[in-house]
């Protein structure tokens, strides 16, 4: 679905603005660093822009989520955006950007995202 020309320019301005944690995770997601799997980033879909995107066979998006996203406000409107992609067959993967930050913790999610991208 393509997305209003806003949208556009939103994701290309996220994309020079990335978080610590979106950038440690960009880093193995990559040019196919991850298992050959092709993600990308800061990627727009309708009214939305995505922080990591995984077009082929299952569309995958992941999210990381920092703080504000323990908010109400802000877990009303992404349960109302995680429905919107539902809807258009996108499923959500969302990562705490805490858990990004820790080495450990990375290597389970990059097992979980990979495993999540294949189905």
């Amino acid at each position: 679905m393509r997305a209003e020309r806003k949208t556009f320019q939103h994701a290309r301005q996220l994309r020079r603005d990335l978080s610590l944690p979106e950038i440690i995770l960009w880093d193995c997601l990559r040019a196919r660093r991850l298992d050959g799997l092709r993600f990308r980033r800061q990627h727009p879909v309708g009214p939305y822009v995505l922080d990591f995107y995984h077009a082929e066979g299952g569309r995958l998006a992941v999210e990381v989520d920092g703080a504000d996203h323990d908010v109400p406000e802000q877990m009303s409107h992404d349960l109302r955006r995680d429905g919107w992609l539902a809807t258009h067959g996108v499923r959500v993967m969302r990562i705490a950007a805490r858990d990004a930050l820790d080495e450990k913790a990375l290597e389970g999610i990059l097992v979980m995202i990979a495993e999540a991208a294949r189905r």
